[in-house]
């Protein structure tokens, strides 16, 4: 049972599950271990006829050589009514992405659904996730202080970065409710991979099929890139079946 102490940022009737359904340590490692990361991901989950893989060219990385497989503890943003100047200088914020970072367990994705063009999560807020062991973000929207996450060596895939706060501009009304990142609906507890390449969100209730899928083909790969560098010739690859 969670026995976490809230942080007040949210109303506890906000938080949809203060647990997270969880996937071994065994899965996630296999998971881990498969070679082309999202692509394999990409290919199984077609076989499966199940959406989850979104492109670097939408969700870009800060770090191109991350790479990171974990489970999604989900956070939803929402353009606030007021005007940002009336915001400011009442000096409320409303933004609870913190309250994420002390629900997660170490190795958790923190997912955003958010808004475009302000922060989602600034250099202060990356901090405190990196503290919290969280394995990076994933935020439909913009995140600020490009500087900060980098030196972290913290992992964001998002659609952009952006100097305006979402502090006067935007608030947190869900933590680990299902929240629509690039038209894919994750709920929390899913499971998240993401390189280079792109993001792909995997259905709790799917992960070992999947997994399964994704092995599969990886071995198939595995092999073609084997004979490739064996010098096979090019009709015996092309009428080989690897995958």
């Amino acid at each position: 049972m969670n026995t976490r102490k809230l942080t007040g940022r949210i109303s506890a009737d906000a938080i949809r599950h203060m647990e997270l359904p969880r996937l071994s340590p065994q899965i996630l490692q296999r998971y881990a271990r498969l070679s082309d990361l999202t692509g394999v991901l990409s290919d199984a989950m077609d076989q499966l006829r199940l959406r989850g893989a979104i492109p670097a060219c939408i969700l870009m990385p800060n770090l191109p050589q991350a790479r990171l497989v974990g489970q999604a503890v989900t956070v939803r943003n929402v353009e606030r009514d007021e005007d940002p100047w009336t915001c400011a200088g009442t000096g409320v914020g409303k933004m609870a992405e913190h309250e994420a970072y002390n629900l997660a367990d170490p190795g958790d994705v923190i997912v955003i659904e958010g808004l475009m063009g302000v922060s989602n999560m600034g250099g202060q807020s990356a901090t405190v996730a990196h503290r919290a062991r969280c394995a990076g973000a994933i935020i439909d929207g913009s995140f600020r202080d490009p500087g900060t996450s980098r030196e972290l060596g913290f992992p964001i895939w998002a659609k952009g970065v952006t100097p305006i706060t979402g502090k006067w501009r935007l608030k947190t009304v869900e933590i680990n409710g299902p929240v629509r990142i690039s038209g894919i609906t994750v709920q929390a507890g899913d499971l998240v991979a993401a390189d280079e390449a792109g993001v792909v969100f995997v259905p709790y209730e799917h992960a070992e099929q999947v997994l399964a899928e994704a092995e599969r083909i990886d071995a198939g790969d595995t092999r073609q890139k084997t004979d490739i560098a064996a010098g096979i010739d090019l009709a015996t690859l092309a009428a080989t079946k690897y995958k």
